[in-house]
């Protein structure tokens, strides 16, 4: 495995308190040197939880010293013992290293409707800001505490080139179900060592996220608890100036879309990645609008599954997308053959191209409208017998 090293100016650790049954590391805690610039990207579901408004009351700010991430409980659907909860782990990192509450911001996943043990919790805080590290094997653990149906741990990395000078990006993400964001259940955080200002840290994030995480699906279902966020040091001693901020941007956008790909990949029971690209169209929205309801298609996603090349299921989800479209103008292509064109079939040999759809991980979908020149790229996994397994026992 690839080893990640921390952007100056951070340290991170990670240990397992027994929230998770299974025993497995489940707080993780990011700590800034100084105080750090932090924007966040939050769920648009009615029933936020209690992290989630704890985080964006406090966003963006230049005054941010830690996150702490707990996985195995979500505290969502809590009430104002959730509250107050959030507040609690907020508060005791804040005494560990230094700072205030308000410094903290606080990510939790799992089970809904569940009230934290917190004096669990309270122990692996103590123990999370007893071991803080800078090493890549810290931050590999650090994403693995943040698992919980996830196979893999989901970590990138790119370095970033400002004329003479250089600054890092690291992210953690995690998420395998309830995945369908505007955001999903999925946390992002995402780590640099330029120096940004609040403002600058929220439209650059925002942006980013709109083309990564935003469009990736595993079931459709948005959850409670979707939170990206962007720390930034400062500790590289680089400013990021107007005319850097393009190529700045490019690395955050391309690091968010390595990390949010990850996501449908180790989807839950998912045994492809569909990678779809849909193009001509006359606006941005609406080539998301048809990409997202080809994602979203039970269908479509147990066809990719069987290696079925059942290309209508594809043109009738692009045809219910509520886009406005010529049908005779569609093409679609699956793995890089050409199924349908002008209306109509196009001749080809499916056993092979089932015995493709067999072999790839990754199944490519695209779609071409031809009314404009505006695209898309979305990724979704498929839909298996073992999805249904893992979400109808997950609770019990």
């Amino acid at each position: 495995m690839k080893r990640h090293h921390l952007p100056q100016g951070f340290r991170i650790s990670s240990v397992g308190c027994g929230i998770k049954q299974n025993g497995q590391p489940d707080v993780a805690l990011v700590v800034a040197n100084q105080a750090a610039v932090a924007a966040g990207v939050y769920t648009t579901n009615l029933y936020r939880a209690a992290p989630v408004e704890w985080d964006s009351r406090i966003t963006p700010s230049d005054q941010i010293r830690a996150v702490v991430v707990n996985s195995g409980n979500a505290n969502a659907c809590t009430g104002e013992r959730g509250w107050r909860d959030t507040e609690a782990m907020a508060q005791q990192v804040a005494r560990a290293i230094g700072a205030s509450a308000r410094e903290v911001l606080v990510l939790s996943t799992g089970i809904i409707g569940e009230f934290l043990p917190m004096d669990r919790v309270t122990t692996g805080i103590a123990h999370a800001a007893e071991s803080l590290d800078s090493s890549a094997e810290a931050v590999r653990r650090a994403a693995e505490a943040m698992m919980t149906t996830d196979r893999v741990p989901k970590i990138g990395a790119a370095d970033v080139a400002l004329d003479d000078r250089h600054v890092s990006l690291l992210g953690l993400a995690k998420g395998a179900g309830m995945i369908g964001p505007r955001m999903a259940t999925m946390l992002g955080i995402v780590l640099t060592d330029v120096r940004l200002t609040p403002e600058q840290a929220s439209r650059l994030l925002v942006r980013a996220v709109d083309r990564s995480f935003h469009r990736i699906s595993v079931d459709g279902h948005t959850s409670t608890n979707d939170t990206v966020l962007l720390l930034a040091s400062g500790a590289s001693g680089v400013t990021l100036e107007a005319e850097h901020e393009g190529a700045f941007a490019a690395s955050l956008e391309a690091l968010c879309i390595d990390l949010a790909r990850q996501i449908p990949a180790d989807g839950e029971g998912a045994t492809h990645l569909i990678s779809i690209h849909v193009a001509g169209c006359r606006c941005e929205d609406d080539a998301l609008r048809i990409a997202r309801t080809v994602a979203d298609s039970p269908l479509v996603k147990t066809a990719i599954a069987g290696a079925d090349p059942n290309w209508g299921r594809i043109t009738s989800a692009a045809g219910y997308s509520g886009v406005r479209f010529d049908p005779e103008k569609l093409t679609l292509k699956v793995c890089g053959r050409l199924l349908f064109a002008d209306g109509r079939p196009v001749d080809f040999d499916a056993a092979e191209l089932r015995g493709t759809m067999q072999e790839q991980f990754e199944i490519p979908i695209e779609l071409d409208i031809r009314e404009g020149t505006s695209t898309c790229r979305f990724w979704a996994s498929d839909l298996t017998h073992k999805y249904v397994t893992i979400n109808a026992e997950y609770h019990t």
